[in-house]
């Protein structure tokens, strides 16, 4: 019997069946007595709206939804649900009426540390940011950069005329705002410390009073590796890529102090909950305990406004364990959750290609300049780890952005079936950055699924047809639409803050694949509307094994909605990512958004907030035990999180607490 069945028409019996039941206590029961146990069942709230969009394919719209606690109890018709009640007591909350429901938004894929840390900074980025602190336009090529930088640095002028507190600005990209380098900068302003994180958060560029309070020298770069050394140039002071990671120690002090990462974390919570988010989640995070309890200490906290996940990174787990219990210690890590913050079980995140922000990713033709794509995992280790994974029954997941990538990723998941076959597997293609029509067949063949990022198209589609790949292999970025004709599961994700964490917005990207220059790019691979609001709910819980408890708005799931002031099935198709965000409900509680829409430049820095203390003795022997990946490169924000993890504990003071 299906649980709405069970639910309606039969509600009103089936509620007492506690007392039928009891008969060692009473050999009958009258019916009166049953309905006199129906007065102490608890009180129900339903909750009316405009339109209510369920996901579920049986009854995709309602007119009202009942919740118990913090499940729903029954989806329909006002009336139909009254009659269900019969005798149990219940109130009815018509705030949402002018509103629309749907079931609460999934982060399928975020990065709190590093979402953390650009959100401390003066954004200035090549895309607007709606924050808890205000909204935060784009700066549109060199000019309004470089003016964005001078507004900054007045302000600081104001709060500090000696110049001695630096500004730290997060979302330069070159392609954007132009050339800029140490002489660039210093032309701006020589004597304020200025360090500027590219938008891709593989780079950083400095002024000389950067430089010169970092104590980054020409004979400490001598010091580093020379592969580091040839991606530094103290000339521009400019580092990336393995030259950022051997001056990250040199730069944490100031972009990445124990109080900025704690407000950060608040930060990115509010911001999550701007976006109607109820629940995310970051495959392949910081492998760290410390890290990961402070993470727990904020996020996990009962006041924050939806659940997070994490995935165990297997990529470091296999370059430690691959030879031993991989299996083993990975199981470990799924006791460091805490509150609202915990593990998934039997899942795991593995690497293919390189980061596409830095056309690292592997193309089966290669770049049209020559460069090559690096690989993440060396494929042997891939496939070993890939291996014992599957054997163990875990789902697989695996950052994926070229078709060279996602070859070796299916690749492996045919051995693997051929030899020990499965079903229902769910392994994933995380990313989706290039693909093509013969890999998506075999996607279907195999049962994998996919989550894409639309946000490439919209940022890189123009550039990249420009550089690195001609207009007609940019075609074959995130083509979802081939995904969806296939018939293949697909859901959206941001990255964040690879893109913004706004499933309005990746909705928007989806259905429009506008990109910089206003023209829709490969308009056969757009999607519809339904398909990617499904990309954020139902699709996003069934990525995680979750569907069962959230995604849709069914009896029985946990009482997780957002509520819109717009319907984004309806409303004008470019202005879905304009949509504004009333606010949510999580396991049935009603959390309103405060909306913050007055232009601004950067968010509050540098506020403690309380929590478990833990000295960086501790945080530094305990990171002593993460493997780094001192070799190749490196490609990915994941391992990003790693270096700047442990980066900003060798910058702190020994006596410090977090």
């Amino acid at each position: 019997m299906k649980r709405r069945t069970f639910l309606q028409g039969t509600l009103g019996i089936l509620a007492g069946s506690a007392l039928l039941n009891a008969e060692d206590k009473a050999k009958s029961v009258t019916l009166q007595e049953v309905a006199m146990g129906m007065k102490v069942l608890p009180e129900v709230q339903i909750y009316t709206a405009g339109k209510i969009h369920t996901m579920d394919p049986t009854r995709p719209s309602a007119e009202a939804i009942a919740v118990q606690g913090d499940r729903i109890l029954a989806v329909g018709k006002l009336k139909e649900l009254q009659k269900a009640l019969q005798d149990q007591p219940y109130r009815i909350d018509r705030r949402f009426e002018d509103k629309v429901i749907v079931p609460g938004f999934i982060a399928q894929h975020v990065h709190p540390f590093l979402g953390a840390l650009s959100m401390e900074s003066t954004i200035i980025s090549i895309e607007d940011w709606a924050l808890p602190s205000g909204y935060v336009k784009k700066a549109e090529g060199h000019e309004e950069y470089i003016a964005r930088i001078k507004e900054a640095l007045a302000k600081l002028d104001k709060e500090d005329p000696e110049k001695k507190k630096p500004l730290f600005t997060w979302g330069f990209h070159q392609t954007f705002h132009g050339a800029l380098n140490r002489g660039v900068l210093d032309q701006v302003e020589k004597k304020r410390p200025i360090f500027v994180w590219h938008r891709s958060c593989h780079e950083f560029i400095l002024n000389s009073g950067a430089m010169e309070l970092s104590g980054i020298t020409e004979q400490f770069i001598s010091t580093l590796r020379k592969e580091a050394q040839a991606m530094c140039s103290y000339k521009d002071g400019h580092f990336w890529e393995q030259g950022l990671f051997g001056v990250l120690g040199k730069l944490s002090p100031y972009v990445a102090t124990p109080d900025q990462f704690r407000h950060g974390l608040r930060t990115f919570a509010d911001y999550m909950h701007m976006q109607g988010i109820t629940a995310a989640s970051e495959p392949g995070g910081v492998l760290s305990k410390p890290m990961t309890e402070i993470i727990n200490d904020v996020l996990g906290d009962a006041s924050t406004p939806f659940r997070f996940y994490f995935l165990p990174d297997g990529k470091t787990l296999a370059e430690k364990y691959i030879k031993g219990d991989l299996i083993g210690e990975t199981e470990k890590l799924l006791s460091w959750g805490k509150g609202k913050c915990s593990y998934q079980p039997k899942q795991v995140k593995l690497f293919a290609d390189g980061a596409i922000y830095s056309q690292l990713m592997k193309l089966r033709a290669g770049y049209t300049d020559g460069h090559k794509g690096e690989w993440m995992m060396e494929p042997n280790l891939y496939a070993a780890a890939f291996r014992k994974y599957w054997e163990a029954g875990y789902m697989i997941v695996t950052h994926v952005t070229g078709d060279g990538g996602l070859d070796m990723m299916l690749e492996n998941l045919e051995i693997n079936m051929r030899r020990t076959p499965r079903y229902d597997h769910r392994t994933t293609a995380v990313h989706f950055g290039v693909a093509q029509p013969d890999q998506i067949e075999r996607i279907k063949r195999l049962g994998a699924i996919v989550s894409a990022n639309p946000y490439y198209v919209t940022a890189l589609a123009d550039n990249y047809a420009q550089h690195g790949m001609s207009p007609e292999r940019v075609k074959r970025m995130v083509p979802l639409g081939d995904v969806k004709k296939a018939g293949i599961h697909f859901s959206l994700h941001s990255d964040m803050p690879m893109a913004p964490a706004q499933p309005l917005f990746l909705i928007d990207c989806a259905v429009n694949r506008i990109s910089t220059s206003g023209k829709v790019s490969a308009p056969e691979q757009c999607i519809d509307r339904m398909a990617a609001l499904r990309g954020v709910t139902w699709e996003g819980a069934y990525s995680w094994r979750m569907e069962d408890q959230f995604g849709s708005i069914e009896p029985g799931k946990l009482a997780n909605l957002t509520i819109l002031e717009e319907d984004p099935l309806t409303v004008d198709q470019r202005k879905i990512k304009d949509i504004k965000v009333w606010g949510t409900i999580v396991e049935g509680d009603i959390l309103p958004v405060k909306h913050k829409q007055k232009e601004g430049t950067s968010v509050a820095r540098n506020t403690a907030f309380p929590g478990q203390p833990l000295k960086a003795a501790e945080l530094e022997e305990t990171l002593k035990t993460v493997p780094g990946n001192h070799t190749g490169h490196n490609g990915c924000v994941c391992s990003l999180n790693r270096k700047f993890a442990a980066a900003m504990v060798k910058g702190m003071d020994e006596s410090s607490s977090l």
